[in-house]
């Protein structure tokens, strides 16, 4: 496995934030998961198949691939297909635009030992694109001002600004999963004014371990987000509150609550997750003790169970209509857009509060009451 930089693009919304916690995290195992493997094979996939409508020859990698699927393999194929179309962009107001995929990116101008690799580069004169996939299904990515994007361009300029006469720089997430594609463009002087004014002199202070500790979303991703006594101190505001009834407390207070309350459950969530992992390891909590969950009953081998109730003239299964993703996996796409197209209706969702910042259309109810009761009934009918 390669090097990772201390100051990675992937992490920088972090360490721009809060800039002490790269030198602290460094002391903290770097773990893996089942999504992030299947993260690496889907980027692999994609590789492949840009690759591939470029002409080059190269070896088909899905009997290596873990995680592959007919999911994974329709996200790679639209994402090549959405690469494809950015390069024809390009062409038309380039000659001779290239592309490159999965390239080191240097950015150890701006940031001490920055590196990282982009997925896609699309360079020609006057636009730079710079494209990142995205297979990750929990958290929409917004390509709005995002550091990692920006380190990216930084270092995909590095390279060729001198040989392109390049203006600007286009940044796209493409999220497939989420049906989620942004972009941010920027001109080349914002981006490096931002670089300068912004990214180096956090980068500087994170790379020394300097700096203030500071508690926002970025914290998510933090190796020290379980033991972190800013974090704790930020969500524990909350107290002066005394969780008293909502009718006691101001408009303004419950709104400060409601703008906390989400930071607030996630950081509850990994106190206790971490607690659970120190106690398996065999510390013993002073108030706390390991008991067994619940659990429910299950059949203890299913054939012999269908085997039983078949030789009782009985039917051990039950029959219902297929899901929409099942169905869709099951006719092929295009398949299943012709014959059942038609009949798909997407239901309004429950009313939900967000904050303002949030990108959906806000909706005006007269009688929320009378609104929530109506959307809840016909989707307890459409089930």
């Amino acid at each position: 496995m390669g090097k990772h930089a201390l100051l990675s693009a992937s992490s920088s919304s972090r360490w721009i934030h809060c800039p002490p916690s790269a030198r602290l995290g460094e002391k903290y195992e770097s773990k893996t998961s089942s999504f992030a493997e299947q993260g690496t094979d889907a980027h692999a996939l994609c590789e492949y198949k840009v690759n591939k409508l470029l002409g080059k020859r190269v070896r088909n990698p899905t009997k290596k691939l873990r995680f592959y699927d007919d999911e994974m393999e329709e996200c790679a194929e639209s994402y090549a297909t959405f690469v494809m179309e950015e390069l024809n962009i390009a062409k038309e107001h380039s000659a001779d635009p290239i592309v490159i995929v999965e390239q080191r990116l240097d950015f150890s101008r701006f940031v001490p030992e920055g590196f990282g690799t982009g997925d896609c580069l699309i360079i020609a004169d006057d636009v730079l694109s710079v494209i990142d996939y995205k297979h990750g299904l929990g958290v929409l990515v917004d390509a709005y001002e995002n550091p990692q994007m920006m380190c990216y361009a930084l270092g995909a300029l590095e390279l060729f600004d001198g040989i392109y006469d390049i203006n600007e720089v286009k940044m796209t997430i493409f999220q497939p999963r989420r049906e989620n594609v942004s972009t941010y463009v920027l001109s080349k002087e914002k981006l490096y004014e931002w670089a300068n004014n912004t990214l180096t002199p956090r980068a500087q202070l994170a790379f020394k371990g300097e700096g203030e500790f500071a508690c926002g979303k970025w914290c998510q991703w933090c190796p020290l987000k379980n033991t972190c006594r800013k974090r704790t101190e930020y969500n524990l505001q909350l107290a002066q509150y005394e969780f008293r009834l909502p009718d006691e407390l101001s408009d303004t207070e419950i709104e400060v609550v409601l703008s906390k309350v989400d930071d607030l459950i996630s950081w509850a969530k990994d106190i206790k997750d971490y607690a659970l992992v120190q106690a398996l390891d065999g510390k013993e909590w002073s108030d706390f003790k390991l008991v067994e969950g619940r659990s429910v009953r299950k059949y203890a081998n299913d054939e012999e169970v269908i085997q039983a109730v078949l030789d009782a003239g009985l039917d051990p299964y039950e029959k219902k209509l297929i899901g929409i993703t099942g169905m869709t996996k099951a006719l092929g796409k295009k398949k299943f857009e012709e014959l059942l197209g038609g009949m798909i209706i997407k239901p309004q969702g429950k009313p939900t509060l967000v904050p303002i910042s949030d990108k959906r259309q806000v909706i005006t109810i007269n009688n929320v009451k009378n609104e929530f009761t109506k959307i809840t009934e016909e989707n307890n009918n459409g089930k």
